[in-house]
Protein backbone atom coordinates (compact mmCIF):
# COMPACT_ATOMS: atom_id res chain seq x y z
CA UNK A 1 0.00 0.00 0.00
CA UNK A 2 1.63 3.23 -1.17
CA UNK A 3 0.27 6.03 1.04
CA UNK A 4 0.36 8.56 -1.80
CA UNK A 5 -1.86 6.48 -4.18
CA UNK A 6 -5.55 6.99 -3.43
CA UNK A 7 -6.75 3.79 -5.11
CA UNK A 8 -4.49 1.61 -2.95
CA UNK A 9 -5.56 3.01 0.42
CA UNK A 10 -8.46 2.45 2.77
CA UNK A 11 -10.71 4.97 4.48
CA UNK A 12 -8.86 4.75 7.80
CA UNK A 13 -5.50 5.78 6.35
CA UNK A 14 -6.99 8.43 4.08
CA UNK A 15 -9.16 9.86 6.85
CA UNK A 16 -6.18 10.19 9.19
CA UNK A 17 -3.88 11.95 6.70
CA UNK A 18 -3.82 15.66 5.93
CA UNK A 19 -3.05 16.09 2.25
CA UNK A 20 -1.48 19.24 0.85
CA UNK A 21 -1.96 18.65 -2.87
CA UNK A 22 -3.88 16.27 -5.13
CA UNK A 23 -2.45 15.07 -8.42
CA UNK A 24 -4.79 14.08 -11.25
CA UNK A 25 -3.02 12.11 -14.00
CA UNK A 26 -4.80 12.43 -17.35
CA UNK A 27 -4.01 10.19 -20.29
CA UNK A 28 -5.62 8.97 -23.51
CA UNK A 29 -6.49 5.70 -25.18
CA UNK A 30 -5.19 5.75 -28.73
CA UNK A 31 -3.06 3.98 -31.31
CA UNK A 32 0.71 4.39 -30.92
CA UNK A 33 2.22 3.11 -34.17
CA UNK A 34 2.31 -0.67 -34.67
CA UNK A 35 4.55 -1.53 -31.73
CA UNK A 36 3.17 0.29 -28.67
CA UNK A 37 -0.10 -0.33 -26.78
CA UNK A 38 -3.18 1.89 -26.91
CA UNK A 39 -2.64 2.54 -23.22
CA UNK A 40 0.79 4.16 -23.65
CA UNK A 41 -0.33 7.57 -22.36
CA UNK A 42 -2.17 5.95 -19.46
CA UNK A 43 0.85 3.87 -18.44
CA UNK A 44 3.09 6.93 -18.58
CA UNK A 45 0.63 9.02 -16.57
CA UNK A 46 0.30 6.28 -13.92
CA UNK A 47 4.00 5.63 -13.57
CA UNK A 48 5.30 9.20 -13.79
CA UNK A 49 2.80 10.53 -11.27
CA UNK A 50 3.37 7.63 -8.85
CA UNK A 51 7.16 7.84 -8.89
CA UNK A 52 7.20 11.64 -8.61
CA UNK A 53 4.72 11.41 -5.74
CA UNK A 54 6.89 8.81 -4.00
CA UNK A 55 9.87 11.14 -4.11
CA UNK A 56 7.77 14.06 -2.90
CA UNK A 57 6.18 11.99 -0.11
CA UNK A 58 9.55 10.79 1.14
CA UNK A 59 10.66 14.42 1.32
CA UNK A 60 7.71 15.16 3.63
CA UNK A 61 5.19 16.54 1.14
CA UNK A 62 1.71 15.09 1.55
CA UNK A 63 0.72 14.37 -2.04
CA UNK A 64 -2.21 12.16 -3.05
CA UNK A 65 -2.43 10.77 -6.58
CA UNK A 66 -5.96 10.29 -7.87
CA UNK A 67 -6.84 7.52 -10.36
CA UNK A 68 -5.75 8.30 -13.90
CA UNK A 69 -8.40 9.53 -16.32
CA UNK A 70 -7.89 7.14 -19.27
CA UNK A 71 -9.57 9.09 -22.10
CA UNK A 72 -8.36 12.26 -23.77
CA UNK A 73 -9.25 14.57 -26.64
CA UNK A 74 -8.91 12.56 -29.85
CA UNK A 75 -11.17 14.55 -32.16
CA UNK A 76 -8.60 14.47 -34.97
CA UNK A 77 -8.47 10.67 -34.81
CA UNK A 78 -12.15 9.91 -35.30
CA UNK A 79 -11.31 7.44 -38.06
CA UNK A 80 -8.63 5.52 -36.11
CA UNK A 81 -10.29 2.35 -34.83
CA UNK A 82 -11.06 2.48 -31.10
CA UNK A 83 -9.25 5.73 -30.42
CA UNK A 84 -11.58 6.81 -27.62
CA UNK A 85 -12.42 10.51 -27.72
CA UNK A 86 -13.46 12.58 -24.70
CA UNK A 87 -14.58 16.03 -25.78
CA UNK A 88 -13.15 19.09 -23.99
CA UNK A 89 -16.63 19.90 -22.68
CA UNK A 90 -16.77 16.45 -21.07
CA UNK A 91 -13.31 16.92 -19.59
CA UNK A 92 -14.49 20.21 -18.13
CA UNK A 93 -17.45 18.51 -16.45
CA UNK A 94 -15.26 15.74 -15.03
CA UNK A 95 -12.71 18.24 -13.78
CA UNK A 96 -15.38 20.41 -12.18
CA UNK A 97 -16.81 17.45 -10.27
CA UNK A 98 -13.38 16.41 -8.98
CA UNK A 99 -12.51 19.95 -7.91
CA UNK A 100 -15.87 20.21 -6.13
CA UNK A 101 -14.90 17.23 -3.96
CA UNK A 102 -11.41 18.52 -3.22
CA UNK A 103 -12.65 22.00 -2.39
CA UNK A 104 -15.37 20.68 -0.07
CA UNK A 105 -12.87 18.52 1.80
CA UNK A 106 -10.18 21.14 2.24
CA UNK A 107 -7.59 20.00 -0.32
CA UNK A 108 -7.09 23.31 -2.03
CA UNK A 109 -4.28 22.49 -4.48
CA UNK A 110 -4.63 20.39 -7.62
CA UNK A 111 -2.01 19.48 -10.21
CA UNK A 112 -3.29 17.98 -13.47
CA UNK A 113 -0.46 15.81 -14.76
CA UNK A 114 -1.13 15.61 -18.48
CA UNK A 115 0.16 12.74 -20.60
CA UNK A 116 -1.48 13.49 -23.97
CA UNK A 117 -0.79 16.24 -26.49
CA UNK A 118 -4.45 16.59 -27.45
CA UNK A 119 -5.43 17.60 -23.91
CA UNK A 120 -5.33 21.30 -23.04
CA UNK A 121 -6.57 22.39 -19.62
CA UNK A 122 -5.65 26.08 -19.66
CA UNK A 123 -9.08 27.49 -20.52
CA UNK A 124 -10.73 25.08 -18.08
CA UNK A 125 -8.42 26.21 -15.28
CA UNK A 126 -9.22 29.85 -16.08
CA UNK A 127 -12.97 29.25 -15.87
CA UNK A 128 -12.90 26.93 -12.87
CA UNK A 129 -10.62 29.31 -11.01
CA UNK A 130 -13.51 31.79 -10.94
CA UNK A 131 -15.92 29.13 -9.69
CA UNK A 132 -13.50 27.90 -6.98
CA UNK A 133 -11.50 30.96 -5.85
CA UNK A 134 -10.01 29.10 -2.87
CA UNK A 135 -8.38 26.52 -5.14
CA UNK A 136 -4.91 26.64 -6.65
CA UNK A 137 -5.32 24.85 -9.99
CA UNK A 138 -2.43 24.09 -12.33
CA UNK A 139 -1.37 21.63 -14.99
CA UNK A 140 1.88 20.28 -16.39
CA UNK A 141 2.82 18.25 -19.44
CA UNK A 142 5.36 15.81 -18.03
CA UNK A 143 6.83 15.13 -21.49
CA UNK A 144 7.86 18.78 -21.80
CA UNK A 145 9.69 18.94 -18.46
CA UNK A 146 13.06 18.07 -20.01
CA UNK A 147 14.79 18.67 -23.32
CA UNK A 148 14.53 15.42 -25.27
CA UNK A 149 17.80 16.22 -27.05
CA UNK A 150 19.66 15.41 -23.85
CA UNK A 151 18.40 11.82 -23.94
CA UNK A 152 17.32 10.85 -27.47
CA UNK A 153 18.57 11.15 -31.02
CA UNK A 154 15.18 11.67 -32.64
CA UNK A 155 12.45 14.06 -31.47
CA UNK A 156 9.28 12.30 -30.39
CA UNK A 157 5.85 13.74 -31.12
CA UNK A 158 3.88 10.51 -30.76
CA UNK A 159 5.15 6.92 -30.36
CA UNK A 160 8.68 7.87 -31.33
CA UNK A 161 12.02 7.26 -29.63
CA UNK A 162 11.12 8.76 -26.25
CA UNK A 163 7.77 7.07 -25.73
CA UNK A 164 9.05 3.77 -27.07
CA UNK A 165 12.03 3.88 -24.72
CA UNK A 166 9.73 4.72 -21.81
CA UNK A 167 7.38 1.79 -22.43
CA UNK A 168 10.34 -0.53 -23.08
CA UNK A 169 11.46 0.39 -19.57
CA UNK A 170 8.07 0.48 -17.83
CA UNK A 171 6.11 -2.30 -19.57
CA UNK A 172 8.47 -4.20 -21.90
CA UNK A 173 6.03 -7.08 -22.31
CA UNK A 174 3.64 -4.74 -24.17
CA UNK A 175 6.17 -3.61 -26.80
CA UNK A 176 6.45 -5.65 -29.98
CA UNK A 177 9.86 -5.88 -31.72
CA UNK A 178 11.01 -2.61 -33.29
CA UNK A 179 11.15 -4.41 -36.61
CA UNK A 180 7.34 -4.28 -36.57
CA UNK A 181 7.21 -0.51 -36.05
CA UNK A 182 6.49 2.02 -38.76
CA UNK A 183 9.05 4.75 -39.30
CA UNK A 184 6.78 7.44 -37.84
CA UNK A 185 7.15 9.70 -40.85
CA UNK A 186 4.58 12.50 -40.88
CA UNK A 187 3.39 15.07 -43.37
CA UNK A 188 3.35 18.74 -42.46
CA UNK A 189 0.84 21.48 -43.20
CA UNK A 190 1.21 23.22 -46.54
CA UNK A 191 0.37 26.51 -44.80
CA UNK A 192 3.63 28.19 -43.76
CA UNK A 193 2.27 29.88 -40.62
CA UNK A 194 1.27 26.49 -39.24
CA UNK A 195 4.65 24.97 -40.04
CA UNK A 196 6.29 27.91 -38.26
CA UNK A 197 4.11 27.36 -35.19
CA UNK A 198 2.33 30.71 -34.82
CA UNK A 199 -0.93 29.50 -36.34
CA UNK A 200 -2.70 26.28 -35.45
CA UNK A 201 -5.24 23.83 -36.81
CA UNK A 202 -5.98 20.30 -35.68
CA UNK A 203 -4.21 17.57 -37.60
CA UNK A 204 -6.30 14.87 -39.26
CA UNK A 205 -4.24 11.98 -38.06
CA UNK A 206 -4.60 9.42 -40.86
CA UNK A 207 -3.93 12.11 -43.44
CA UNK A 208 -0.69 12.99 -41.64
CA UNK A 209 0.74 9.55 -40.82
CA UNK A 210 0.34 6.07 -42.26
CA UNK A 211 1.24 4.16 -39.09
CA UNK A 212 -0.28 6.55 -36.46
CA UNK A 213 3.21 7.42 -35.21
CA UNK A 214 4.91 10.81 -35.48
CA UNK A 215 8.58 10.31 -34.72
CA UNK A 216 11.09 7.56 -35.53
CA UNK A 217 11.14 4.91 -32.76
CA UNK A 218 13.88 2.70 -34.15
CA UNK A 219 16.73 3.92 -31.91
CA UNK A 220 14.74 3.45 -28.72
CA UNK A 221 16.19 1.33 -25.89
CA UNK A 222 15.00 0.43 -22.39
CA UNK A 223 18.21 1.93 -21.00
CA UNK A 224 17.35 5.32 -22.52
CA UNK A 225 13.86 4.97 -21.08
CA UNK A 226 15.17 4.24 -17.59
CA UNK A 227 17.53 7.22 -17.63
CA UNK A 228 14.83 9.57 -18.89
CA UNK A 229 12.19 8.25 -16.48
CA UNK A 230 14.47 8.84 -13.50
CA UNK A 231 15.33 12.37 -14.60
CA UNK A 232 11.80 13.43 -15.48
CA UNK A 233 10.20 12.04 -12.32
CA UNK A 234 12.81 13.73 -10.14
CA UNK A 235 12.06 17.06 -11.81
CA UNK A 236 8.30 16.63 -11.51
CA UNK A 237 8.72 15.62 -7.86
CA UNK A 238 10.42 18.95 -7.23
CA UNK A 239 7.40 20.64 -8.80
CA UNK A 240 5.03 18.67 -6.54
CA UNK A 241 7.09 19.65 -3.50
CA UNK A 242 7.01 23.33 -4.44
CA UNK A 243 3.24 23.23 -4.97
CA UNK A 244 2.75 21.46 -1.64
CA UNK A 245 4.86 24.01 0.26
CA UNK A 246 3.72 27.24 -1.36
CA UNK A 247 1.17 29.47 0.35
CA UNK A 248 -1.65 29.64 -2.17
CA UNK A 249 -2.47 33.15 -0.97
CA UNK A 250 1.12 34.34 -1.55
CA UNK A 251 2.20 32.87 -4.89
CA UNK A 252 4.25 35.72 -6.33
CA UNK A 253 7.63 37.15 -5.38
Amino acid sequence: MRPYILAENNWKTINETGFEVAVLPWGACEAHNYHLPYGTDIIEADQVSAEAARIAWESGSRVIVLPTIPFGVNTGQFDVKLDINMNPSTQFAVLRDIITVLNRQGIFKLVILNSHGGNDFKTMIRELGLVFPDMFLCSCNWYQALDQKEFFENKDDHAGEMETSMIMHLRPELVTPLSTAGDGAAKKFRISAMREGWAWAERKWLQVTKDTGVGDPRKATPEKGATYFKAVTEKIARFFIEVAKVDRTDLYA
